[in-house]
């Protein structure tokens, strides 16, 4: 079982990014997810960043996956997608339908936000050229079950295993529209809040994370404890998703569980203390994701 690293889902800026990969440069994940799967907008790193930093991890000897748009809504996505779909060196994750087109006949990875929710899905995908799929989180663990007993066996499977669940994407800018602001207009707001905007309900419960035309939960999801159930599976890849700040110290939890060198249970205890809004695990149990269920 191997770790990746998801593609950072907020917005950083340059230097912060650069940082970031670099001080993970030489940690236990073996796959780095790089590139802007949220906002266009976004342009502290160009395209051609992307392409230099992949190939600066690849020096380093990890694999590194390129990830596209799961909302493209201009010209100008349509040609960065084609850009990066046509690069004949690192794969691809294809983070919607029009990008597993443009990867037709290469091998490429199709990302949570690609509706693979059975397994005709994921033998026409692996028809295609899919070499590794991820789970949309919304499946339980029982459809996963399923899916793993009928899936191709040359293709791999991955789980979104830590991090705030990306639940929706929007034409709309909400960290925007939460200052008064227009979309065409936004000012990068979203650069002022490296994990997102947290927004609570009425009765001050953690409901929602606002990032940009991106929502997701408030909770962190965390499959650690489900470990052992995971391997017996047969799940290839655990996805940790970037946070802003303690992500070496929560890679290192999951890699001494994953050798057997330190009990899911501590391991989740000290989690618990590196994330900001509580954890959550209801979608794995077929239950509302809010909740958090033991295994």
């Amino acid at each position: 079982m191997r770790l990746s690293l998801g593609s950072i889902l907020y917005y950083w800026s340059k230097d912060d990014t650069l940082a970031f990969y670099r001080d993970l440069a030489d940690s236990p994940v073996e796959i780095f997810y790089l590139g802007e799967s949220v906002c266009s907008k976004r342009k502290q790193m160009r395209t051609q960043d992307w392409f230099e930093l992949a190939e600066e991890l690849e020096s380093k000897g990890k694999e590194v996956v390129l990830s596209t748009l799961a909302l493209s809504e201009a010209d100008s996505d349509i040609k960065t997608l084609h850009r990066i779909c046509d690069n004949n060196h690192f794969m691809v994750e294809a983070n919607d339908m029009g990008a597993v087109s443009l990867l037709e006949g290469k091998a490429f990875v199709s990302g949570h936000s690609v509706n693979t929710y059975n397994q005709h899905t994921i033998k026409l995908l692996s028809e295609l050229g899919l070499k590794r799929w991820v789970m949309p989180l919304e499946l339980s663990k029982d459809t996963l079950a399923d899916l793993l007993a009928t899936k191709p066996e040359t293709v791999e499977s991955e789980i979104f295993a830590f991090g705030r669940i990306p639940l929706a994407y929007s034409a709309r800018c909400y960290t925007a529209r939460a200052h008064n602001l227009q979309k065409d207009d936004c000012q990068y707001r979203c650069i002022d809040y490296p994990d997102g905007m947290l927004l609570n309900t009425q009765e001050d419960q953690k409901f929602l994370n606002i990032n940009g035309i991106q929502t997701l939960s408030a909770q962190t999801y965390n499959l650690l404890p489900e470990l052992d159930s995971m391997k017996t599976m047969g799940i290839d890849v655990l996805r940790l998703s970037p946070q802003y700040r303690h992500m070496d110290k929560i890679i290192d939890l999951f890699d001494q569980c994953i050798n057997n060198k330190l009990s899911t249970e501590d391991a989740s205890n000290q989690l618990e203390k590196l994330t900001s809004s509580g954890s959550c695990n209801g979608y794995w149990y077929g239950k509302a994701g809010i909740e958090s269920k033991a295994s």
